[in-house]
């Protein structure tokens, strides 16, 4: 029975543990080496070269090589042993919209992408706006046993903007956070009442920033550019109004408020005085926003199509330099699967959103470490530290004693980015046949390894 359960996970000295005893989990204690590799911790600050030992899910040791015999090794020569990546912004699609993406292909794609967590959005079908829902999404997870999968709830019932949701018995279901992603709750008043309530149990408030109203039809960033091609625009503005009105919601309640995919220039600059004032506030930056612009969409291509949409360049340089100085906390996906024929029918009606969890990391390492905005520190504390401190996670970190998540980063290895290669169901990229640095070579999740190139 030992040695079956140890070929379920792979492991290659079935001797060394069948000697050591059964864990409270019911299966055996096992000890993973990482050797090799260059720790970066961004709870403390501190890079170093040195092995990391885990042992039944655990961080034992780190320091010198290890000389302990271990059931398995990864050799992470000429790579980052970083904490594993937590991405505060995930559309699973589940349940509802399984041919766009599923629990299991999206906790696939995940760990591909060096991801050991991920926060998945409420606006399914039907919309997690109940502790069934969360369950079910919770339950789902942990069949897959993959990274891991935590759901949020929606402020609202249905997402219609008319009545809260039953948040409570969300949050004593497990939720990490309420948010209405994918729509903006335009009642002030009832969206106050959220935050009340969040401050009441203690999680964030994930904003998606949007008035709907003066959105419209637009479909495009409202600028010369895409005025050309005659789309209809979204201006700055819808953005910027929802962020400073939310801004002053957290003010008021004492909520903690943390901003989805920024993308403005101003939403940087409203971040940065709110935090100045001492409010409650966090923000998020995904890949596609300080690393395209207006000018890359090609015509008429949906793949280009993300809500916010791609703004210009000197919205670009404000986000970049945003992240460098610390106004903008973390990065994030919003990972947005769709199938090639909704996303084939063109910009105007094709639904918005591009997949996220399989190119992150590098288009971080390339476009933000590469070119001096910021360190690989900087980016374990964006993409690891910082996300887990704002949900309340004890991740993020690579210390003796903490759960052992991590991923093994390949900094200098260079690849073209091939959509057909993604584990994810959705292809809908604008990055396929970009030239980018950085690999994940393998993603660890409670010491198990769950990826590996």
């Amino acid at each position: 029975m030992d040695r079956l359960k140890l070929a379920v996970f792979g492991l290659k000295n079935a001797g060394a543990a069948a000697t050591r005893n059964m864990n409270q989990k019911g299966f055996l204690d096992m000890l993973l080496l990482i050797e090799n590799g260059t720790v970066i911790n961004p709870g403390d600050g501190t890079e170093l070269k040195a092995d990391v030992l885990v042992e039944d899910g655990k961080i034992k040791k780190i320091g010198p090589k290890q000389k302990m015999k271990a059931d398995r090794v990864v050799d992470a020569a000429g790579c980052y042993v970083m904490p594993g990546f937590i991405d505060m912004h995930v559309h699973l699609r589940d349940p509802g919209q399984e041919h766009k993406e599923t629990v299991e292909t999206g906790s696939q794609a995940a760990a591909r992408g060096g991801f050991t967590t991920i926060v998945a959005m409420p606006n399914t079908k039907p919309v997690v706006d109940n502790a069934d829902v969360v369950n079910y999404v919770h339950n789902k997870a942990k069949d897959v046993r993959r990274v891991h999968v935590l759901q949020t709830g929606a402020v609202t019932r249905g997402q219609r903007g008319e009545e809260l949701a039953d948040i409570e018995a969300m949050v004593e279901a497990g939720i990490p956070a309420i948010s209405e992603d994918g729509k903006t709750v335009m009642n002030a008043q009832l969206y106050r009442e959220a935050m009340t309530l969040a401050v009441k149990y203690d999680i964030p408030v994930l904003s998606h920033c949007e008035d709907v109203n003066m959105a419209g039809a637009g479909v495009v960033n409202a600028d010369k550019a895409m005025k050309k091609m005659k789309f209809a625009g979204i201006s700055n503005a819808v953005e910027d109004v929802i962020i400073a009105r939310d801004i002053m919601l957290a003010k008021d309640t004492g909520a903690a408020l943390h901003l989805c995919h920024c993308s403005t220039k101003d939403s940087v600059r409203l971040v940065e005085l709110a935090k100045q004032e001492g409010i409650r506030v966090t923000a998020e930056a995904c890949p596609h926003h300080f690393t395209l612009t207006s000018e890359d969409i090609p015509g008429d291509d949906a793949n280009y199509k993300m809500n916010p949409p791609l703004r210009t360049k000197e919205d670009v340089q404000a986000l970049k330099e945003g992240l460098k100085a610390g106004i903008i906390d973390v990065i994030a996906t919003d990972h947005a699967p769709h199938t090639a024929i909704e996303k084939g029918v063109g910009i105007k009606r094709a639904p918005f959103g591009i997949v996220g969890l399989e190119t992150a990391a590098a288009l971080v390492m390339t476009e933000l470490v590469n070119q001096g905005y910021l360190t690989v520190m900087q980016m374990a504390g964006k993409m690891s530290y910082n996300p887990a401190k704002i949900l309340g996670l004890d991740k993020g970190v690579v210390e003796e004693g903490k759960p052992a998540d991590l991923v093994v980063f390949d900094p200098k290895k260079q690849y073209v980015i091939d959509p057909s290669e993604f584990y994810s169901k959705g292809k809908n990229t604008p990055f396929a046949g970009r030239k980018v640095k950085g690999v994940v070579m393998a993603t660890i999740v409670d010491g198990k390894v769950v990826y590996e190139k």
